[in-house]
């Protein structure tokens, strides 16, 4: 999974206490990450339709739906693409003691595991909504830990 899908998770997070489009380059003050591999995880959820991109002055990006409806699968889909995190290569047919081919009727125990991993993986993360971090953000930080990233995102536009 690439570090792109947790600086979209925060990120999605973050749009989930404002009443108003927030600019990618306050976001990325805010996380203290570089703006233009920011913009491309935004570009990444704008295209899946998890948030949009609002233009002009007051412009920025807000979730296009209800924190409950947005899974983390749906974000990990977005940023890293709907393609399997393991792809078997079958390198047990190659080398010296290669086993051939048509010995390979089924998948090895290597890519079984990984394949069932995946799927429980994915199970989790469709489990999981940006309702559910933004909630458990307030629970480990503190009631007042939303709120404030609330006003420092108000605060922040008005300089």
């Amino acid at each position: 999974m690439s570090g792109g899908v947790e600086w979209a998770l925060h990120c999605c997070v973050v749009l989930t206490v404002s009443s108003r489009p927030v600019p990618a380059a306050r976001l990325a003050e805010l996380h203290d990450v570089s703006s233009s591999y920011l913009a491309k995880q935004l570009q990444s959820l704008a295209r899946a339709g998890l948030i949009h991109s609002v233009q002009g002055k007051s412009g920025g990006y807000a979730l296009t739906r209800a924190p409950e409806s947005i899974t983390l699968l749906d974000v990990v889909r977005a940023v890293d693409g709907p393609g399997p995190a393991f792809v078997c290569t079958e390198i047990r047919q190659r080398g010296p003691l290669a086993t051939p081919a048509n010995a390979c009727t089924r998948a090895c125990p290597v890519a079984r595991a990984m394949w069932t991993a995946e799927e429980a993986w994915r199970e989790a993360l469709a489990a999981v909504t940006i309702a559910d971090l933004a909630r458990d953000v307030g629970t480990d930080s503190g009631p007042e830990a939303l709120p404030a990233v609330r006003t420092w995102l108000t605060g922040a536009s008005d300089h």
